[in-house]
């Protein structure tokens, strides 16, 4: 897999998450993070975050420095290659649930301590992760097995399946922040089993790529499913492309938005449902991204800041900030410029 240039940022958290199991090693991290273009010094700041595709650019270098595309979490390696090996094999599948029935063989073939399998209770479909010993799976393994799953599953089908919820048998971690962008709100934890919810109607939904195209996907993996699966032709990034263009406070409401995009606000409301996506929140992950890339060039004035972001008031904007991040501008600036 490689990189790609999609827009966002994610967490030092998970960079940290990433780099667990070669750290235990006692192998050196700098190297890896340099060649990502990831400041050692980022790790050490609990609110920092780093740009998609430096995540990306990480991911690759530890996959082919353990020849692992699952950071050795577990007891077998996923080899190099395992993933555009499975994403050729379904390429040729009818729809979405034949799909995802060979993926989870084929990762079953591939691990031993998770063991993924669909199951499908009446309306929903479930992608489980059975494991085979104690303690429960760390949060973040889950996650990357099921994000690679998502993304790929998502990209078959030319949009964004909705996820329902996620249930996990381990505890909460310290961090969830990225978790709740990338895949639900709805996340729990301690629960009986390891499991994503989807809606079943998605099973029938038809594969719709080509070699072609499989070979431009691959080609920008897994930069281009992280965070969440964006497809570059999709509702919810020809939006937030569009409000990108334009400064935040001549941002539309959501008719003069439906007007620009062709529709009707009823029309882009329910398009946007079915990627997982809202207007609000397209609008919040654009204001998040240029307020953190505001910040880390070292703007300093937040109440100028806030104006700049289309937000009422400096507090409404301190507000949003805490939600994002965990922290207030100011100590997020510090932790970025101590001088």
């Amino acid at each position: 897999m490689s990189a790609s240039s999609e827009k966002g940022t994610i967490s030092v958290h998970l960079v940290a998450e990433a780099l667990l199991e070669w750290r235990r090693r006692g192998l050196p991290d700098e190297p890896l993070l340099e060649q990502a273009g990831i400041a050692p010094a980022q790790l050490l700041r609990p609110y920092a975050r780093v740009p998609a595709q430096a995540y990306a650019r990480l991911w690759l270098g530890i996959a082919a420095a353990m020849d692992d595309e699952f950071f050795g979490m577990d007891a077998r390696r996923m080899k190099s290659g395992s993933f555009a090996y499975m994403a050729h094999a379904v390429l040729g599948e009818a729809d979405l649930g034949a799909a995802l029935e060979s993926m989870l063989r084929f990762l079953a073939l591939m691990f031993d301590d998770l063991q993924p399998r669909l199951e499908r209770q009446g309306s929903l479909v479930q992608i489980v992760l059975d494991e085979r010993g104690e303690p429960p799976a760390r949060a973040f393994a889950c996650f990357t097995l099921w994000l690679m799953l998502h993304g790929l599953a998502c990209w078959l089908v030319g949009r964004r399946i909705a996820i329902l919820g996620v249930e996990l048998r381990g505890p909460a971690p310290g961090y969830c922040g990225d978790y709740r962008v990338m895949f639900s709100d709805n996340l729990r934890f301690d629960r009986p089993h390891n499991r994503l919810l989807l809606n079943a109607d998605c099973l029938a939904l038809p594969v719709r790529r080509s070699a072609r195209e499989l070979k431009r996907f691959l080609a920008g993996a897994p930069g281009n499913i992280l965070v969440r699966y964006r497809d570059p032709q999709s509702l919810g990034a020809r939006i937030k492309a569009y409000l990108r263009s334009l400064k935040p406070e001549r941002w539309p409401d959501l008719d003069a938005l439906s007007g620009h995009f062709f529709m009707a606000s009823s029309t882009l409301r329910r398009k946007l449902a079915q990627e997982g996506q809202s207007y609000q929140g397209l609008k919040d992950q654009v204001r998040r991204d240029l307020a953190i890339a505001r910040l880390d060039a070292g703007a300093s004035n937040f109440t100028e800041l806030a104006f700049d972001l289309g937000f009422a008031d400096t507090s409404a904007f301190y507000k949003a900030f805490r939600k994002w991040t965990g922290t207030t501008p100011g100590q997020y600036r510090a932790l970025h410029h101590p001088d």
